[in-house]
């Protein structure tokens, strides 16, 4: 069997080119991913692990499980992931019969695994950056390798802001739970049940009574049906919103609608639009993250947050995410 291989756009490349270091390699049943030197397959799986309640994924021996939805007719992949640290990459293996027949089909499963760990960002400057801030450099010291486990899809990630305001995280991931075996698609392989986030046409047409059963807010549920309404009738997409000029635009956009603060917003773009200034700023989570490796008797002002993070630049995101895990 010939194995192609490719960068992360698709470009093809023969095996004596020199691959770049975002290629990946096509063996029709399964994909290679080859990922940066700045990359721990541990860390990322320790952070996917923070919550026994999630649905969306199975972790088993070090491996990760998932169903994944792809573009056009319905089709699924079903995926198992793991590490080949010998070959600095991820393997990702299709399960059952999901395999893709079409190559296309598998460059959007790689394409959606590399966005997933967010293995296209390099993160030698923020290191660099990290390493000689006092906040900062306990955090990459502990976590070195840790990705922006991101949220690939626009829909799941509104979704998830929406439902995490004003609660703590082991009720969001209940309420999430909920959410999508409620509503979402439910897949059997090789024995094992996977369930595929609900898309905006399952909750558009929806009326508010309808979420009754999820034991949430009246309000977050109006705020999740008027997102799925937006979305259906074009008027909220990922490409708007990467396409918006800047990150206070794309930010103005997402704050117009009902239901999104500046918080939801900041989350969204800095976990699916992967915007690197995006900053969450009145994130309690910082707060506490940043009481805590401060020895601090208070949570910081927002004004000593500025004062603290004047360093980041382009990079506040990560700095958020990596601080995060103190606590997550």
């Amino acid at each position: 069997m010939q194995v192609q291989k490719h960068n992360h756009d698709g470009k093809l490349y023969t095996t004596e080119d020199h691959l770049p270091r975002d290629s990946w390699e096509d063996h029709t049943e399964a994909i290679r991913l080859f990922v940066p030197k700045e990359f721990s397959f541990t860390e990322n799986l320790h952070y996917l692990q923070r919550s026994p309640n999630e649905c969306l994924y199975h972790i088993r021996n070090d491996s990760i499980y998932r169903a994944i939805q792809l573009e056009g007719e319905g089709e699924i992949a079903v995926i198992e992931v793991s590490a080949e640290p010998q070959e600095q990459a991820i393997l990702v293996r299709f399960l059952g019969n999901t395999a893709p027949s079409d190559p296309c089909k598998r460059a959007e499963v790689a394409g959606y695994v590399r966005d997933w760990f967010d293995l296209n960002t390099d993160l030698v400057p923020f290191y660099a950056m990290a390493e000689a801030d006092p906040l900062l450099s306990q955090a990459v010291q502990s976590f070195y390798g840790l990705r922006n486990m991101g949220i690939p899809d626009l829909f799941e990630a509104l979704c998830w802001g929406i439902l995490g305001q004003q609660i703590n995280l082991a009720y969001a991931y209940t309420l999430k739970r909920r959410f999508v075996e409620a509503f979402g698609r439910r897949v059997e392989c090789e024995g094992e049940v996977y369930w595929i986030f609900p898309r905006p046409e399952d909750i558009a047409p929806l009326l508010v009574e309808e979420l009754d059963g999820l034991r949430m807010t009246v309000k977050k549920g109006e705020y999740l049906i008027g997102v799925a309404q937006l979305m259906v009738e074009g008027k909220l997409t990922k490409e708007q919103l990467l396409e918006a000029g800047s990150l206070k635009q794309a930010e103005k956009q997402l704050i117009n609608i009902r239901g999104i603060g500046p918080w939801t917003a900041n989350y969204v773009l800095m976990r699916c639009l992967r915007m690197p200034a995006a900053f969450p700023i009145d994130d309690v989570g910082l707060h506490n993250a940043i009481k805590h490796l401060l020895g601090l008797e208070a949570k910081p002002t927002k004004k000593e947050i500025m004062e603290l993070s004047a360093a980041w630049a382009n990079w506040e995101s990560y700095a958020t995410f990596y601080l995060w895990r103190f606590l997550y």
